[in-house]
């Protein structure tokens, strides 16, 4: 919610936005994310406690948390999932590098390779990894334009090398014998293993850590002697040698005695991006909180909280307790702006078709929310989603329910601006893990 000025209120709730919206006190200024302004209130009139942001980068998605705190205790007021497309970034650029090594193979004029006589600069980050930083620095931004941010939360490691380094003694009693004890050498073994049974391979299920060589026969709590197990491999293996255990299964053996050698270093790649997003972060000026993945594991073994993106963001940092958390999660899919290129490729990478040279069609371009009112016709009805143009003001909109075609420019009113993001809403409970 903003005020008359444009400058960011407390948040409210959607009730709440309806009585204003019915009352003509306020105006929609953007659809999803949902914001209102008011046109008979300024910041000066209002009180704004200001709220609090929390995130939890990852791979594929980063889980984001508006909460208010008070007193160590965290309320939720929204939660929103972002989808990176890293993969699809890494899949173009491995499709063009082809294409360029092949026009320099073919009988045509010999093109010279010019990686040799690029520098990468301090910091550099390849534009798959740093897509996911960029994105979610935009988002923060927004955020920051609609919401009063007042701090934010971010975790910065999956896991805090320093408490399951072999080869110095561990410091703090939290990693000795204090509540934090254990969680970050499980998150380790968790990235380490791939969330699945050493010996089985099972996913989705209970896992405990297990001793590769036992510790009944002088095995040791070094990482480097811990993994993963479900219960009935973890039974089964009990204090039998792992090459006793698996002298069937010599291929096996090989990878799970490779993978127990793999050094700290392979965790710090990992952990590249979230290093690189708290840099950015911090050049926000705002006050940024920091936290593992172990004590984010921890904070939410104490409020019962299921798994999930979004429930890791409201449970970064120093928390004492969690009130509340939003039943329904926002999930903003990064799709893209289009392409710049209008010429598509064969498998070879020959131009086979041409594109449009314009972008907008009677107000309108691909990817914007619309929502098209037919009174008549096979696609009677109101339809919201997003547009495809066409030169000839013949669009196809795409639904929740499919893909209504053939809907002239004249029953089409504009809701929002594609902005690169696709939106869906799903409950908590059935967001991937």
């Amino acid at each position: 919610m903003l005020d008359r000025d444009g400058k960011p209120l407390q948040p409210c709730r959607p009730g709440r936005a309806r009585q204003f919206l019915k009352a003509g006190r306020a105006v929609v200024v953007r659809h999803t994310p949902f914001v209102i302004r008011l046109t008979d209130r300024t910041v000066a009139d209002s009180t704004v406690a200001g709220v609090e942001v929390g995130l939890d980068p990852g791979s594929r998605h980063t889980g984001i948390a508006i909460f208010t705190a008070r007193d160590a205790s965290r309320a939720g007021k929204y939660s929103i999932q972002l989808d990176h497309r890293g993969a699809a970034i890494g899949d173009k650029l491995t499709a063009r590098s082809n294409y360029r090594r092949g026009r320099r193979s073919r009988k045509l004029r010999y093109r010279a390779p010019r990686f040799r006589n690029r520098t990468r600069p301090k910091g550099w980050l390849a534009p798959s990894l740093r897509h996911r930083v960029d994105t979610t620095m935009s988002w923060v931004a927004r955020l920051r334009r609609w919401a009063p941010v007042r701090a934010i939360h971010v975790e910065r490691v999956a896991f805090d090398t320093h408490a399951i380094s072999a080869g110095k003694p561990l410091e703090g009693i939290d990693y000795q014998q204090g509540t934090l004890a254990g969680y970050e050498a499980r998150q380790y073994l968790l990235e380490k293993w791939g969330r699945t049974c050493a010996y089985c391979g099972a996913a989705g299920t209970p896992l405990q850590v297990e001793h590769i060589h036992p510790k009944a026969r002088g095995g040791s709590d070094r990482i480097a002697n811990l993994t993963l197990a479900c219960r009935p491999c973890n039974h089964a293996k009990n204090t039998t040698p792992v090459e006793q255990f698996l002298k069937n299964k010599p291929t096996l053996l090989a990878r799970i005695l490779k993978q127990t050698k793999a050094p700290l270093r392979d965790a710090a790649a990992v952990n590249a991006t979230r290093w690189a997003l708290w840099r950015a972060l911090t050049a926000t000026t705002l006050p940024v909180a920091t936290g593992s993945g172990g004590r984010t594991q921890w904070n939410r073994s104490r409020t019962n909280a299921p798994k999930s993106h979004t429930l890791d963001a409201l449970h970064v940092g120093e928390l004492g307790q969690v009130t509340r958390w939003p039943g329904r999660v926002l999930v903003i899919k990064a799709t893209g702006r289009g392409r710049y290129s209008r010429t598509r490729t064969d498998r070879y990478g020959f131009p086979r078709l041409r594109l449009p040279r314009i972008k907008h069609v009677h107000g309108f371009a691909t990817g914007d929310l619309v929502r098209a009112t037919l009174a008549t016709g096979k696609n009677t009805g109101v339809h919201t989603g997003r547009v495809a143009v066409r030169t000839t003001g013949s669009f196809n909109i795409t639904t929740a329910t499919g893909t209504r075609q053939g809907i002239t420019h004249k029953h089409i009113r504009l809701l929002q601006r594609a902005d690169g993001y696709g939106y869906t809403t799903s409950q908590e409970s059935t967001i991937e893990r």
